[in-house]
């Protein structure tokens, strides 16, 4: 690796070139993650931020941090995760920009993610799916509309997205069994059932 390779020119070019076609929201969490990540070694190596060099940021520091935002502040798996993720996309633009650290990139791109315990989603009941159905204010023309697309995602199961991706030549209304293309993630597509009483609703 080379010797004492400073952080900041990394940090720069990694900024520079690798996230300018990233979302800004992407870029914010990239750029919170990592300045969190020196800002919690420099305080741990008693070292000023732009003293640090990659070697300073091994797997056992990196772990701490990630230890650090579970038990100190209070964050979920899933906001550790996305820190971790942040951190390995630096990582690998590191081994990229400068093969001979690749030990020290390697050792901490194999940090795992965690598993979340993830809460089983219940569906809702039919009382609460006439609610949300008859919420939305039917003498406002946006109210109407709301409806409409209410009853389509019930009666159809489709996705949100795919709801919105619907377009007039995606229904089959006049057909003795009514029907409508979704195209779903991936560019899978499929042909789901209109019920007759949502049509005649």
């Amino acid at each position: 690796m080379s010797e004492h390779l400073l952080l900041a020119p990394l940090l720069e070019s990694y900024f520079r070139r690798r996230l300018t076609k990233q979302r800004n929201a992407t870029l914010a969490s990239y750029r919170d993650a990592l300045r969190m990540l020196i800002l919690f070694a420099a305080a741990h190596l008693r070292k000023k931020p732009a003293a640090l060099a990659l070697e300073d940021l091994d797997r056992d520091l990196v772990l701490a941090f990630l230890d650090e935002l579970e038990e100190k502040r209070n964050n979920s798996v899933a906001t550790r995760n996305a820190r971790l993720a942040a951190i390995r996309s630096f990582f690998h633009h590191v081994a990229a920009a400068d093969p001979a650290s690749f030990g020290v990139t390697q050792r901490v791109l194999t940090i795992p993610t965690k598993r979340a315990h993830i809460e089983v989603t219940h569906h809702l009941t039919n009382a609460e799916v006439e609610a949300i159905i008859a919420a939305p204010d039917q003498t406002m023309p946006r109210g109407r509309r709301d409806r409409a697309f209410l009853l389509f995602l019930a009666r159809t199961g489709a996705r949100v997205s795919e709801a919105t991706g619907v377009n007039a030549n995606d229904l089959e209304l006049e057909r003795g069994r009514p029907q409508v293309l979704l195209h779903g993630k991936g560019r899978r597509d499929r042909v789901v059932p209109i019920p007759k009483i949502w049509c005649d609703r």
